[in-house]
């Protein structure tokens, strides 16, 4: 598996030999980090939708608590960023499982989602993208990011509803 991780991992990162490519893979990166653009969509969202208000504001608790979560699988497993490409960018962490980004891209994509805003899913996935090609994760510390938040999400989906969990 870590020969596959590291092929798929190359090969996405040449994508950034496009400065332009690159740019918008920063961009992503920088707007992601500690899950700021998700948890400012949840209350942008929160601030227009005032019907749904205490859905959204749920929604994004579930959005920052798959992403601390996150953070604390990587202080337990302590996987080093991959060393094989140059990354684009710096990172906040020296640990790389799972990826924070992926698992607060895929949280908002779901709860948010559940609200009516589909078109989270393919920046959700961009965002996802973005960390392979400016080099600081491997593909499955993009999937297992991805399948915490989006099972975070869709635990909460009840509780974020306004039902009782």
């Amino acid at each position: 598996m870590d020969d596959m991780d590291h092929r798929i991992l190359s090969a996405l990162h040449a994508c950034g030999a496009d400065p332009r490519v690159a740019s918008a893979a920063r961009g992503l990166s920088l707007a992601g980090e500690h899950g700021a653009l998700w948890l400012a969509a949840g209350l942008a969202g929160a601030a227009v939708d005032g019907a749904r208000r205490g859905s959204w504001l749920r929604g994004t608790a579930l959005v920052a608590s798959a992403h601390l979560g996150s953070m604390g699988v990587k202080r337990v497993v302590r996987r080093a960023r991959p060393a094989h490409v140059r990354p684009r960018m710096r990172t906040a962490g020296r640990h790389s499982f799972p990826s924070s980004h992926a698992t607060s891209a895929a949280a908002a994509a779901v709860a948010f989602g559940a609200l009516g805003v589909p078109a989270l899913g393919p920046l959700a996935a961009a965002m996802c993208l973005s960390r392979l090609v400016v080099g600081v994760h491997f593909p499955t510390d993009v999937a297992a990011g991805a399948a915490l938040g989006a099972l975070t999400a869709r635990a909460g989906a009840r509780w974020m509803s306004g039902g009782v969990a």
